[in-house]
């Protein structure tokens, strides 16, 4: 079975930088995609970031493009999301999730738990 975890969640003020790392275990995948998901309290959840290994291509929600930056380090079965410049509107339980294939979905293969980020003003 495949176990996702993510970690690094925490209280950030606004315009600081957080990275949070999401481990995988109990599977190697060929050609995957993963995905960073985060739900606010209220809302639905969102994806904001995907990384694609067969080619390397990644992609943002507009709502973090320029700011977030996702990045796989496949040796280490660890994926992150680097947070820079969060805003208040950043709080919110983050996801990560991978699939096999090319491209990112809503219904991702293996999901985690999630982390917790606060942007505190």
């Amino acid at each position: 079975d495949v176990q996702v975890v993510e970690s690094g969640g925490d209280l950030v003020q606004v315009g600081g930088s957080l990275r949070l790392s999401c481990t995988f275990s109990g599977r190697t995948f060929d050609d995957y995609a993963i995905g960073w998901f985060r739900q606010a309290p209220g809302k639905d959840r969102e994806g904001i970031a995907c990384f694609g290994s067969s080619d390397g291509m990644v992609v943002y929600a507009d709502s973090v493009k320029g700011r977030f930056t996702i990045s796989d380090d496949k040796a280490k079965s660890t994926a992150y999301l680097q947070m820079d410049t969060v805003k208040p509107e950043d709080t919110a339980v983050y996801y990560c999730a991978i699939r096999s294939g090319y491209y990112c979905k809503n219904d991702m293969d293996y999901w985690g738990k999630g982390t917790l980020v606060t942007v505190s003003s």
